[in-house]
Order: C-alpha cells, then sequence, then structure tokens
C-alpha cells in the first residue's frame, strides 16, 4: 500500500479524537537558521483551534488503524470491519517533514491502536518524535497520545520531545468503560495520568535549577465520548472537575459520540446533538473560569442535563433574577463574571475601566459586550432595565435561540 492510500485511511481513522490543541507550550522558532519549524501559528490548512482561539493545522494521523482491543463505541476496534493501514516510523516522520515543507501544517497530533503490546505500539509513537527532534531538529508542536500500561520510562521520553501527552478517559464513569471497553481499565488510565502529572510537576520545580527537566511544556490532556451511555451532563461534569483537580489536566475534550458501520446492539443507534457537545465545553468554561459550582449549572428538575436551547450561564441567571440587575460600575468581579455576556477578558477591561470613569451602555460595544444580551441583567450610568422585564416570563422568550454560528461567547 503506497503512502498516500495509508494517509487517506490513517488520516480518516483520527478523526475521532477531539484532544487536539496547541496552545501554552513553549515558543520555538528556526528563524536563527536552525532547524525546521515552529510553535507559531501560520498559513497552512487550519483543521483545528486552540483554547485560546488561535486557528491553527496539525498533521493528525494514527501510526496505525489495526487495534488488539474490542472497545464497542470505536470503529478502529479489533471485530471492526475496516481497511487496515500502518505507517512505518520513517514514513510517518517524512510525512510530517513533507506537509511542514509545503507550509499545511504547524505540527503533529500521533495516536495509534495497540498492537502487540502496550509498550511497543508506545516505542513506535516515541519513535516518531524522537526522529524529528534529534535527527531533523523539528522545532514544531507535536502531541503524542499515551498509551495505558506503558513503562515508566517510555513515557518520561514521549515527554521529553512531545509538546503535550494525552491519554483518554473515553466514558464519565467506569461501568460503562468496562461495558463498553472491556480490556481497558479505569485504574490504570488514571494511574497513567498520575504518572504524567508527577513528572510535569518535577519539571516545573527544576525550571529554577541549572539542571531543568523538559517534560511536555504544553502538558496533559483528555477525551471523553458524549452520548455512547447514558450519563447525564451532571455526571460527565462531575468526572470532568475530578480530573482537572487530581491530575491539573490543561483541558477535557468533549466528543459526541458517533454511530459507527457494524455497531454494538449496547450503542445509541443515533448520535446526540452536536449541540449538547457545545453545552458541555460552556458549562467546562464556567467551571474553570467563572467560578461556578456544578449544583449551580445543572438542574435536577431537568435530569442533570443543560439545557439545549440557551447556553448555560444564561440558564442560570434566568434561575436567578433575584440576582439582578447588578450595576456593573459597583459589582464584584465575581458577579460581573455571572452577567450573560460578560467574559473574562471583558470583565478586567471593565474593571480596568471603571477606576476613571462610569461604565455608561455606549461603552460596552468598545468592550466588545453583546448588548442585548447583557443589558436585561445590568445598570449602567446611563441605563436601567425595566423592573418588569426581569419578572417576566418573556424575557425567557426573548432569548430562544436563532440560527447563530457557534463560540464561547457567554
Amino acid at each position: 500500500m503506497d503512502v498516500q492510500k495509508k494517509l487517506a485511511i490513517l488520516a480518516d481513522a483520527a478523526k475521532y479524537d477531539a484532544s487536539c490543541a496547541s496552545s501554552g507550550t513553549e515558543t520555538r522558532d528556526s528563524r536563527d537558521g536552525k532547524g525546521m519549524g515552529s510553535t507559531d501559528a501560520g498559513m497552512g490548512i487550519c483543521h483545528s483551534y486552540a483554547p485560546d482561539g488561535r486557528c491553527i493545522s496539525l498533521l493528525k494521523i494514527l501510526l496505525t488503524n489495526a487495534c488488539n482491543y474490542d472497545c464497542l463505541y470505536c470503529i478502529n476496534r479489533a471485530s471492526s470491519n475496516v481497511q487496515r493501514a500502518r505507517f512505518t516510523v520513517e514514513e510517518a516522520v517524512k510525512l510530517t517533514l513533507d506537509f511542514y515543507r509545503r507550509n499545511y501544517i504547524e505540527g503533529l497530533f500521533l495516536s495509534s491502536g495497540i498492537i502487540r503490546s502496550p509498550n511497543y505500539t508506545m516505542e513506535q509513537v516515541v519513535r516518531v518524535a524522537k526522529s524529528l527532534r534529534e535527527d531533523h531538529l523539528f522545532r514544531g508542536y507535536i502531541h503524542l497520545k499515551t498509551i495505558p500500561e506503558a513503562d515508566d520510562t517510555l513515557i518520561a521520553e514521549a515527554g521529553k520531545y512531545a509538546d503535550r501527552l494525552s491519554i483518554n478517559i473515553e466514558v464519565p464513569t467506569e461501568t460503562s468503560l468496562t461495558k463498553l471497553a472491556p480490556e481497558k481499565d479505569v485504574r490504570a488510565i488514571r494511574r497513567t495520568m498520575g504518572r504524567l502529572r508527577l513528572k510535569l510537576d518535577e519539571a516545573k520545580e527544576s525550571k529554577s535549577t541549572k539542571h531543568a527537566k523538559r517534560f511536555a511544556p504544553a502538558g496533559q490532556s483528555t477525551q471523553m465520548i458524549i452520548g455512547a451511555d447514558s450519563s447525564n451532563d451532571q455526571t460527565i461534569l462531575e468526572t470532568s472537575a475530578n480530573l482537572y483537580s487530581s491530575y491539573q489536566l490543561k483541558r477535557v475534550y468533549y466528543s459526541a459520540f458517533s454511530p459507527i458501520p457494524d455497531a454494538s446492539l449496547g450503542l445509541p443507534l443515533q448520535a446526540p446533538p452536536l449541540i449538547r457537545e457545545h453545552r458541555l465545553y460552556q458549562a467546562d468554561w464556567l467551571l474553570r473560569f467563572y467560578g461556578f459550582e456544578i449544583g449551580e449549572i445543572t438542574n435536577p428538575l431537568e435530569g442533570g442535563m443543560l439545557p439545549l436551547d440557551i447556553d448555560p450561564k444564561l440558564a442560570w441567571a434566568l434561575r436567578h433574577r433575584d440576582r439582578f440587575p447588578l450595576d456593573v460600575n459597583r459589582a464584584s468581579r465575581e458577579d460581573l463574571l455571572r452577567v450573560p455576556g460578560f467574559g473574562v477578558k471583558t470583565v478586567d477591561r471593565i474593571i480596568s475601566a471603571r477606576r476613571i470613569m462610569h461604565i455608561r451602555a455606549g461603552d460596552l460595544a468598545r468592550l466588545n459586550v453583546p448588548r442585548n444580551k447583557a443589558l436585561p441583567f445590568i445598570v449602567l450610568a446611563d441605563h436601567k432595565p425595566a423592573a418588569s422585564l426581569l419578572d417576566s416570563r418573556r424575557l425567557v422568550e426573548l432569548f430562544r435561540p436563532r440560527a447563530t454560528q457557534l463560540g464561547f461567547g457567554f
């Protein structure tokens, strides 16, 4: 099989993994004439977005889609009737370099099915990164998938060459993982996450010494498949919160389950609505950056699910209309972060601006605030919403969705 045919198979096989973003790593480039590549975003075919909003392009492939495991939700499971392919280490390296030279990509996202053993698979993945870094002085971004139960020496070597490492938790609960992926062990996955965190902590502590250690400077991430089991949004967010606090993850990615050919009867026949995935990302942001608790975001009256028609911060505000309107020129940062339409950067700009002026309605546009969303909930120097508006059921209807592009604005 030629390399182009392999690429068609193995790039398509990798598309189900969402944990692919390049923010947070150290800055490197080759403008000094040494090496090749850069971690800075540039021109090319951009097909992913970093958490900070940068558009990035990564060559996203599997080393092989052959796999010993038979995870029911995976198109590449052992019992799946799909065409198999495998890159050699040399082919994966050459492909990455060729794509970079053509200005198609800024880095590599490399995962693999499990073949022979976890150690063998991890060794092959690491060899690609090592060759790029040492043989070709490649300075672009590299994200490697970590194989659970691989030896500690291989994990350490992977962190030496990769910017980010990730290991997928797969589904929100241990019960579901046992049912859908019987060969996988949630304890092994968490042990590997714990080992990664220890090495990341060691590297961070060594930065101030003469013998600084390099280990995955962009940290670690994971992915959960949404809708393959019956877990509600509250359970999903509780699992995410535990992962963030226990392992200091940079990101938890949410990937809506996609029905696959010849699927098991234990899987849903239909994919969950993509908007559910989007709402989980918004809720994730509220937990990490806006000071919300899980119990505030999800509503027990709705079965622990996030509303699909409005974003979770707006849903909270509509359930707590007694907390509004909020005086923008006096309110605390914590309270301002709960105003619909106010993002973290917006709130910081407001606090900075109000030291020298009273914020007025006309200033909202300059602060990039969506006026229609925020005005019913705030008091400004020249604006106060009608008292009847916050008590009216019509306010809910005011924010029913229209056809808009998905984004992370709150």
